[in-house]
Formats: structure tokens, C-alpha cells, sequence
């Protein structure tokens, strides 16, 4: 053998080979699907010759970026976790004392691995599809049954994104439901809740005009009138308080009360459902899940039933199917905000699914006697440690659960050093008082170490055990008593429930899931595993800062690198929800009005095609919506926008826009939108959901926004997780960066919001580069672009750019076929899951039509798959047109079809089962079997039942 392959057998590698072999290695060349044939293959069905031609007639020239990225080299995936793990080794990992509602956990290894850990949980998407969403819909309805059924409430949801920030939405939902009789804007706040809590309560309640009364419950006599109280148990200094007094005295006065509690503690104190409180929330973090420098942690929501239709965020329901078989489902006002708009009372659009989960699973590891068990363990550490130290002569007062405020003689600095340098961290409560949390990870030669801190020499076995919980606190109630906490206590068990779960949905791990502005990309095993590393899993949010510097070196880094791709000059990433960056986006422009002698202006300028959430977050934020209309190619109708701008030029404060546009457009006027705005004095909101699709082209900083929030749950690689967690900061031009949430304008509970999967974006960039970012945009246009070619002479494409060119998205039309055939938008969903697909998004943001985005991530096979399932529907469309399927009894609206149809002994149906079950040749193969038939929504609405039944 001669040539290249002959050096190749003897280990030598020419120039261009090596330089092919080292290019090879680059990440990019794993994450982008289509590799360089199938790019060139792609581009001739579009007519074009290159990737530059294509995107210079999608991409507005006066909108492109001039040079490149400057961001480090792209880095092979060996060299960056070897580069990361020296970064994550300048954490330093302390025993945790310090409570304030974090607390050390042990994750149960079969969750890790097989939730955490594992592509078909994390890689889900929300389950607005529910046939195909089975098993996380009843991993949900197992979380809200347990926290039903811990804190004594009647219903709970789905899961919230902190604490704090459940708290602030019982706020503001107490604020909708107060009563005639009580029209007050004061609200009572504890003095001893959590203080990150405060801090957000505070945030929230100021812009709309909420009066914060902080003080203590015990001496608070309700004279001044307030819509809602809330109070923490056990309280932050770890007392436990019976709080049924204030609950009735409260009640009186026609106030709801708002309880915090600590769900572990709940397996041995009175739930506040007994003592009559109207709402519970709370972190169920202490279930197995890793504290991660603050997040992200499922936080819960109970309340009792009268206030069903105002809860926040999601709850998960039983209904049935088409065949009368019990079925799961998304009830009541899921999404609400996307239909009640600026009416809406929160703006909660992701939860924290996957922690919920592995929360649930926790739960149902242990059963209520294991929880008990870890509970009543806890309690004993901290009882015996109070024991120790009062043979030492320092009284320990007032009842707790697991935290402990010892008063010293010496300076708080003395014993908090002392601890660190025997590897504990201890909160300073004040000069001479010092505070203890105890966790299921502490043992008893930590607690024998501990005492010697403060100069003991007590052994474990010396120490007495004791129960200091009086019997009015305890509880008396069963909790944990469904089957399903009472079934899977082995770990085989527990494997086999996981994925006969698992095997319900459908995950990335099976498809394309082609949702239009909710981008499902690869989500890379190397970027998920600096997550789960114990220098970033394991450390307290508020740690000391010599202990967080690889954190430090990770957060400033991936700030710098977001603000380099966006053009902005500051970043926060606090935020940890994309609706909480549009909040703290609107929050930054409040203040900066405010600090400029402007605070009238209160008017915030909204497209009709703009994203549910937005209208709902300025409202949260203080503002007045007036709604911009579009014109026919989906685009800001500049005309209305000049006229209403003008209208309102004194009081004008923003205007919030999609660029690409919520059509999949990139809008040709979005410089001259910025300049009408500014020119009235307001300021430009850019809601980054599709950031994906400038990455690398153009730097939204330099073309005319003032602030933008980013979706690090979609442009950079955060797994959806079945609807959350996700990532939302917010970058802003130079003017907005002293406004940026911190210390005093706190969005979320922890100072860098959901910081424990920071690690997944910051690796994505590292291994991507600046040229890795730019062609993974170029390719994202490109397959959108395929598919819009593709599909168009089977199904009209609404809304194309000047040149006949889509972003990265494109929306198919759909509303004829209800006139032709009596096929909905609906139908379609539902057939698509009999070939193994996910349907695109529906009805959003036109009624009727279906939006498609394919991300970079997708191969040309899958792309042709989908677009041959999406060509094959059509044809059946067509029959029923043609009169050869009748239009209630076909193929779309029987589906989804299950392998219940599959044995049905009366076969009725004028298409066979093959027809039915396996439409193409390939769907044999690797058939995902869908577990239920069609869900009825209806039922489940009239019938609501939000706990378990099996």
C-alpha cells in the first residue's frame, strides 16, 4: 500500500492529516449535527453555495458583527475538564453548619446516576404533551403528594424555583385573594425568616406599592390591618414556634398566613396545615438533593383548595384517555400568564422538574419511616451537641429542630475560626452568639470534634439522647401513606419504578425534539459532569469567600465571556429562570428611571406576538402595558410603535422585544424600533430566548437594546429537565449595571441564583470557541432553513424574511386543514407521536400553526426523518380531504395510537394497525411505544385530583 494510508501504518501523520486529525477532536465537530458533506448537501437544496451566502440573506448586514468572537480557543473535551477540575479544586469543601435552609445531603447513588445523571430524565422537555410525559407527569404527582401530605395541606404544585421566591409568590397571590372586607397593602414579615428571604420579599413588594411590616410574631397584634403574614418554622435561628395562636388572631383580622417551613423537620413537628395556615411553602433541597452554592433546589407550594385557581406555576393532575384509562396531565392555570397576559398574577413559566423528581424519589426511597428515621437522627445530633455543652455551662434555649443559637463569652470570630480550622463552617448570628445546623451527613465524631471547639472532651456515648420537642409540637398525623412511598425501598426496586418511568416519555434521548422558542440542543455528557463534582456540588451558598474562589474564577469567567458574545458591558447572573431575567431586566430599567428623576414613567411597550411572560413580568415590575401591534409578516409594526411612543413620551419607561422576532424573523427595522424608543426617552428590553440564533453573527449590545436577559437553558446547553432547571441573567449596557440584582435588590434566594449548573454553559463556550459558537448558529439557520425548503410545498410557511429566508425557526400553517379535512393543529401533535416525534410548539405565537426549530444539534437524517413523518401526515390529511378517510374516524384523530389498539380484539377503524402503529418502514425498528391514548383535558379540570392514586 502506497500514499497516505502507508504513513498512516506506520504512525506517521502528514500536515494536512494532522491538522484534519486535531480538528477532528474540537467539540464542535461533536456537538453540530450535520457534518460538512451533509452542510453542502443542505445548502444545494436552498439553492446556495456556502454558509455565508445563506446567512447574508437571513442576517441584516446592518445588524452583523464586524471581526469574531474574542473568547479563549476551543479546548478539546480531555484538556477542559482537566483545566476545570483545577479551577473546582480552589473551592474548598468545609463541613457545612451554617443552615439558613441549606443543608448537606446524601444524594441516594441510584438517583444520581439514574435522574440526575441520566439523559432520558434531564433531557425532557416540559410536558405541555402529555401522552408522551407519563412518567415525570407522575414523578410530579408523587412531589406534590408528598408535600401535600407533609405540611398538612389539602393541594400543592408542581415545584417553584427557591423558597424566597415561593414566598413571594404567596405574597402577591394573598394580595389577589384578599378579601372585601380587607383591602390593605401591608403585609406582615417575620423578623426571624430567613434573610434572603426578606430581601426578596422586598424586591417583589416594592413595585407594587406593598408595605412591608417586619417584625415579631410573637408581640405582632394585628392592629394595623395586612392582607397576608408570613413567618418561618423552625424560625432562622432554629427555634420552633407553635404559631396557631398567631394564625387565628390573624384569621380574625381577615389576613391569610403564610408559613416557611422545613420539609425534613415536618416528620416530627405539627405540619402547619394543622395549625390552620393558608399557605406552606419551602426548599425541598434537604431530599437528596446537592446544595451547589444555592441551586438549583425545588422549592414547593401548598395552599388550600379555594385558592386552586390562583397558585402559581404548574400542577400536575389526573384525568383520563380516550379509552376512559386514568391519565396525567398539566391542569387548571398551567401557563397561565401565555393566556391572562398583563391579567396575570405570575409570571412563572419553568419549575425545577428534574430536583422535584429527585426530591420525590428521595421520599420514596426512604418511606415515611426512613424519613423519620433521618429526621429523628438529626434532631439526636443536635440534642446530644446542646447536652455536651451544657456540661460545659452554655445554655442552649428554646426548642429546636436541628439548629442551635449557642451564646459565647469571646468574640463569634474566635469559635468560627477555631471550627474552620477543624473543618467546620459555623454562622456568626452576632458578635457573641454563633449558630448550628446539623444534617443527615454529620456524625457522631463530628460532634465530639465539634465540642471540642468549644472546649469539651464529652464522647458520644456520654452524651444522653433526649427529645426536646414538647408533645403539643409533635406530630401526631400519618404522612407518606400512598403505595408508591411504601413500595420501592431496595434498590432494585427503585432502579426498575425509575425506568418503567423513564420508558413512558419521550426524551432527546430517543428524538428530535423540534420545539419552536424553547430550544431543546445536545446537552453533553462532558458539560453535565463538573455538576455532580463535590467542589461544586457541596458548597454553601454562603460559604466564605476564601472558600469559593474556583466559583468566583467559574461566575466571573462565564460573565465575561457572556458580555464578549452579546456586546453588553455587565452581567448578573442571579436570575434562575428565564422569567426571572425578564424581571430583573424590567427592574434595572425601574431604577435607572428612578435614579434620574424619572419614576413616572411607567409605560412599557409590548409586541401582540410577544411571549406570555412578558406583559406579566412588567406588571410585576411596576409598569403600565400598552400592546404594539405587528404587521402582516409578524414584524413590530413601526407605524403603531412611533404613534404610541410619542403618545406616551413623558411616561414611556421600555419596550420589551423578541429579536429574532416570536415569528422566527429577524426583523430588517430592529435598529430603527431601538432609536423610537430612545428617542422618547425609554429604554430597550431584548428578551434573549433566541439568542441561539445571533450567537457569533451579531452582538445585540451594539445594534440598540439597553438590556437583555439570556435563556442559559437554551443558547447554552442547560438541560430543559422536564420543564426546569434553567438559568436567566441578565446583561446590560454600561448606564443599567449599577442596577443589576445584588444584596439590596435580590431576585432569588442565593447571590448567583441556580449556581451548582453554571458549570454546563461555561464548559459548552470553553469547548465550542468563538468559531465552534458562530458555526453552531450558522448551522442552527441552516437546518431551520432545510426544513422551512423541505415542507413548503406540502405546508404554507407563514412568516419568511426579505429574501425568503426563516431564522432559526420556522412556523407551519395549519388552519386550513380544519376547513378541509376538520384536521386540527391538535391532530397533527397527536400523530406525531406515533411515529416517535415530539410536537413542534402549537399555536404559539399564531393559533393553529406549529413552530419548528431544529437546533445545530440535529443531523441531516433526523431532519429528513422528521420532515418525511411531517410529508406523510400531510398525504393522510389529504385522504381525508379526498373523501378516502372519513373526518372523525382517521389516523390523526384517533391518535396517538397504543399498544392497547395494537391487541384490540373489534378493530373498527377504516386503516389497518400497521397504518396505525407503524406508518413508516422504519418506525418498526425502534418503535417508542406511547402509554396512553389521547388525554381529555376537560376531565381533568372538572375532576381535579393533584395527589397520587396508585
Amino acid at each position: 500500500m502506497s500514499g497516505p494510508a502507508s504513513a498512516l501504518e506506520n504512525n506517521i501523520v502528514t500536515s494536512d492529516q494532522g491538522e484534519q486529525a486535531m480538528t477532528s477532536e474540537l467539540f464542535s465537530s461533536r456537538h453540530i449535527g450535520p457534518n460538512e458533506q451533509e452542510i453542502e448537501e443542505m445548502l444545494k437544496l436552498l439553492g446556495l453555495g456556502s454558509l455565508d451566502e445563506l446567512i447574508d440573506q437571513t442576517v441584516p448586514k446592518q445588524i452583523r458583527m464586524k471581526g469574531v468572537l474574542s473568547l479563549p480557543p476551543a479546548q478539546t473535551e480531555f484538556e477542559w475538564l482537566a483545566s476545570a477540575r483545577k479551577i473546582a479544586e480552589e473551592n474548598k469543601v468545609l463541613k457545612s453548619l451554617l443552615g439558613l435552609g441549606y443543608y448537606n445531603t446524601v444524594t441516594p447513588p441510584v438517583i444520581q446516576r439514574n435522574v440526575l445523571e441520566n439523559p432520558g430524565w434531564y433531557t425532557a422537555y416540559t410536558p405541555y404533551q402529555p401522552e408522551i410525559s407519563q412518567g415525570r407527569l407522575e414523578a410530579l404527582l408523587n412531589f406534590q403528594t408528598m408535600v401535600m401530605e407533609m405540611t398538612g395541606m389539602p393541594i400543592a404544585n408542581a415545584s417553584l424555583l427557591d423558597e424566597a421566591t415561593a414566598a413571594a409568590e404567596a405574597m402577591t397571590m394573598a394580595l389577589a385573594v384578599q378579601t372585601k372586607e380587607n383591602r390593605s397593602r401591608s403585609f406582615f414579615v417575620s423578623s426571624d425568616l430567613f434573610p434572603q428571604t426578606i430581601e426578596v420579599l422586598k424586591t417583589r413588594g416594592e413595585p407594587l406599592g406593598l408595605k412591608l411590616i417586619i417584625g415579631d410574631p410573637q408581640s405582632f397584634n394585628f392592629k394595623e390591618d395586612c392582607f397576608g403574614a408570613i413567618v418561618q418554622y423552625p424560625n432562622r435561628d432554629g427555634f420552633v414556634v407553635d404559631y396557631e395562636n398567631f394564625i387565628q388572631k390573624a384569621h380574625a383580622r381577615k389576613t391569610l398566613v403564610v408559613v416557611a417551613a422545613d420539609i425534613l423537620s415536618l416528620a416530627l413537628l405539627k405540619p402547619p396545615g394543622e395549625m390552620g395556615a393558608d399557605v406552606v411553602v419551602g426548599s425541598t433541597q434537604r431530599f437528596g438533593v446537592p446544595v451547589g452554592f444555592g441551586g438549583p433546589h425545588a422549592a414547593y407550594f401548598a395552599t388550600r383548595l379555594e385558592y386552586k385557581r390562583q397558585m402559581p406555576g404548574r400542577i400536575v393532575g389526573v384525568s383520563k384517555d380516550h379509552e376512559g384509562r386514568p391519565a396525567l396531565r398539566l391542569s387548571l392555570q398551567t401557563r397561565e400568564q401565555h393566556i391572562r397576559r398583563e391579567k396575570a398574577t405570575s409570571n412563572i413559566c419553568t419549575s425545577q422538574v428534574l430536583l422535584a423528581v429527585m426530591a420525590s424519589m428521595y421520599a420514596i426511597y426512604h418511606g415515611p419511616e426512613g424519613i423519620r428515621r433521618i429526621a429523628t437522627r438529626v434532631h439526636q445530633l443536635a440534642c446530644r451537641f446542646a447536652e455536651g455543652l451544657k456540661r460545659l455551662g452554655i445554655p442552649v434555649k428554646g426548642i429546636f429542630f436541628d439548629t442551635l443559637l449557642v451564646p459565647l463569652q469571646k468574640e463569634a470570630t474566635f469559635i468560627i475560626q477555631k471550627a474552620r480550622e477543624c473543618g467546620f463552617n459555623l454562622r456568626r448570628a452576632d458578635e457573641k452568639t454563633v449558630s448550628i445546623s446539623f444534617d443527615e451527613t454529620c456524625t457522631e465524631v463530628e460532634v465530639e470534634t465539634l465540642l471540642k471547639v468549644f472546649g469539651s472532651l464529652c464522647r458520644w456515648a456520654d452524651l444522653k439522647g433526649m427529645d426536646l420537642i414538647p408533645s403539643s409540637l409533635q406530630r401526631r398525623s400519618d404522612y407518606l401513606t400512598s403505595p408508591v412511598f411504601n413500595s420501592y425501598h431496595s434498590e432494585t426496586e427503585m432502579l426498575r419504578y425509575l425506568f418503567r418511568l423513564q420508558n413512558k416519555d419521550l426524551t432527546l434521548a430517543q428524538s428530535m425534539i423540534p420545539l419552536g422558542s424553547c430550544t431543546m440542543k445536545l446537552n453533553a455528557t462532558t458539560e453535565m459532569l463538573p455538576i455532580t463534582w463535590p467542589e461544586f456540588s457541596q458548597i454553601h451558598p454562603f460559604a466564605p469567600e476564601d472558600q469559593t474562589k474556583g466559583y468566583e474564577t467559574m461566575i466571573r469567567q462565564l460573565g465575561e465571556w457572556l458580555c464578549t458574545i452579546t456586546g453588553f458591558d455587565a452581567v448578573s447572573l442571579q436570575p434562575n429562570a428565564g422569567s426571572q431575567g425578564e424581571y430583573a431586566g424590567l427592574l434595572a430599567i425601574r431604577e435607572y428611571h428612578k435614579s434620574r428623576g424619572e419614576g413616572g414613567r411607567k409605560v412599557c411597550l409590548i409586541p401582540s406576538s410577544a411571549h406570555g411572560t412578558n406583559p406579566a413580568s412588567a406588571v410585576m415590575s411596576g409598569f403600565q402595558v400598552v400592546v404594539v401591534g405587528c404587521d402582516d409578516n409578524g414584524n413590530v409594526d413601526l407605524h403603531d410603535l412611533k404613534e404610541k411612543a410619542l403618545a406616551h413620551s413623558k411616561d414611556l419607561a421600555a419596550l420589551m422585544i423578541t429579536y429574532p422576532s416570536t415569528h422566527g424573523v429577524f426583523e430588517e427595522g430592529i435598529r430603527e424600533i431601538c432609536e423610537v424608543v430612545h428617542h422618547q426617552g425609554g429604554q430597550v428590553y431584548m428578551d434573549g430566548a433566541n439568542m441561539n440564533a445571533l450567537v457569533g453573527l451579531c452582538r445585540p449590545g451594539e445594534f440598540g437594546p439597553d438590556v437583555a436577559h439570556l435563556n442559559l437553558h437554551k443558547t447554552f446547553c442547560i438541560p430543559h429537565g422536564g420543564g426546569g432547571p434553567g438559568v436567566g441573567p441578565i446583561v446590560v449596557k454600561s448606564h443599567l449595571s449599577g442596577f443589576l440584582p445584588g444584596p439590596s435588590r435580590s431576585i432569588s434566594a442565593a447571590p448567583f441564583g441556580s449556581a451548582g449548573i453554571l458549570p454546563i454553559s461555561w464548559t459548552y463556550i470553553a469547548l465550542m470557541g468563538g468559531d465552534g459558537l458562530k458555526k453552531a448558529t450558522e448551522v442552527a439557520i441552516l437546518n431551520a432553513n432545510y426544513i422551512a425548503q423541505r415542507l413548503e410545498r406540502h405546508y404554507p410557511v407563514l412568516y419568511q424574511g426579505k429574501n425568503g429566508r426563516v431564522a432559526h425557526e420556522c412556523i407551519i400553517d395549519l388552519r386550513e386543514f380544519k376547513k378541509t379535512s376538520g384536521v386540527a393543529v391538535d391532530d397533527v401533535a397527536k400523530r406525531l407521536m406515533d411515529f416517535g416525534f415530539h410536537a413542534p410548539t402549537m399555536s404559539f405565537p399564531v393559533a393553529g400553526t406549529l413552530m419548528i426549530e431544529p437546533t445545530e444539534s440535529e443531523s441531516k437524517a433526523e431532519l429528513d426523518r422528521f420532515c418525511e413523518v411531517m410529508i406523510t401526515i400531510r398525504e393522510e390529511i389529504r385522504e381525508i380531504e379526498q373523501g378516502k378517510m372519513p373526518q372523525d374516524n382517521n389516523p390523526l384523530k384517533n391518535a396517538p395510537h397504543t399498544s392497547h389498539d395494537l391487541v384490540r380484539e373489534n378493530w373498527d377503524r377504516p386503516y389497518s394497525r400497521e397504518k396505525a402503529l407503524f406508518p413508516l418502514p422504519w418506525v418498526r425498528e425502534n418503535k417508542y411505544w406511547v402509554p396512553v391514548g389521547r388525554v381529555d383535558n376537560a376531565y381533568g379540570d372538572k375532576n381535579l385530583v393533584c395527589s397520587c392514586l396508585f
